[in-house]
């Protein structure tokens, strides 16, 4: 491992870092105090887009005892947003597949909701998806369409087993279609850039922190970030040794970091 340097800020994954599910880990809360205490500034970079901000800091608050705000968060729905609003300021009308955290993202960027001929086709985890809506999603590509997805997340962790992501309701959609989805969430290189833009820093400024080899690790190697890899949730050692480009550090617990 090599010596550890000082970051101005810190870019963190939430489920398996911050904690396992509904489960705490303490040491993260620890390591989010001690960056509040030294006026570090850090987003939660999260591939979810179900989820508004304004939830996933009630969430941290009322079952992991940890108190922040919504500028600490940016979700895969706000990069998508950020991503397309960006691309065509004359195009905003979208078609989208997905949860209110993803709706009202876009919406807070002046898109209007439509099913005819949008702009952009936008496909992301949506727990209450149905054939007419992949039906209609399938006809606007078509068409001509941009077609986006929120994140490649095959596969979503919960206490009933391994249930389906982002990545399995938008691969359907690339099927119908025969297109591939330009993706944002983690590990491509898209969310890292907004997140950059969102805490005002470069690259080599600030370092990733998370629990996930596949997407949190990589998608800091694809961005030129250093990273830390913590060995609290999905990523084994075994797995790590396996991989030519290693992480920049690698802990057991967030209580090993030295700020």
């Amino acid at each position: 491992m090599q010596k550890m340097k000082k970051y101005k800020g810190y870019l963190i994954d939430l489920d398996g870092t911050i904690y396992r599910g509904k489960e705490p880990i303490p040491a993260a809360k620890r390591f989010v105090e001690k960056l509040q205490q030294k006026g570090i500034p850090f987003l939660f970079v999260t591939n979810n887009s179900t989820q508004d901000p304004e939830k996933v800091v009630r969430n941290l608050k009322l079952n992991f005892d940890i108190n922040v705000n919504i500028d600490n968060v940016y979700t895969s729905g706000l990069a998508t947003a950020d991503y397309v609003a960006d691309l065509d300021e004359n195009k905003r009308s979208a078609y989208v597949i997905g949860e209110s955290g993803l709706r009202k993202a876009l919406f807070d960027k002046g898109f209007r909701f439509e099913e005819e001929q949008p702009d952009y086709t936008i496909v992301g985890l949506d727990y209450d998806v149905t054939y007419h809506k992949f039906e209609l999603a399938t006809l606007t590509i078509q068409k001509g369409s941009k077609f986006i997805g929120t994140n490649a997340d095959t596969n979503l962790p919960n206490e009933r087993g391994l249930v389906p992501g982002a990545g399995s309701v938008i691969s359907l959609v690339e099927c119908a279609t025969q297109k591939k989805a330009t993706y944002i969430g983690k590990p491509e290189p898209i969310i890292m850039k907004k997140a950059l833009q969102k805490i005002g820093l470069s690259n080599d400024e600030v370092i990733m922190v998370g629990d996930n080899y596949m997407t949190d690790i990589l998608a800091g190697i694809r961005s030129n970030i250093d990273t830390l890899l913590v060995y609290t949730g999905v990523s084994t050692h075994e797995l790590v040794r396996q991989k030519e480009i290693k992480p920049t550090f690698e802990v057991e617990s967030l209580d090993e970091w030295n700020f």
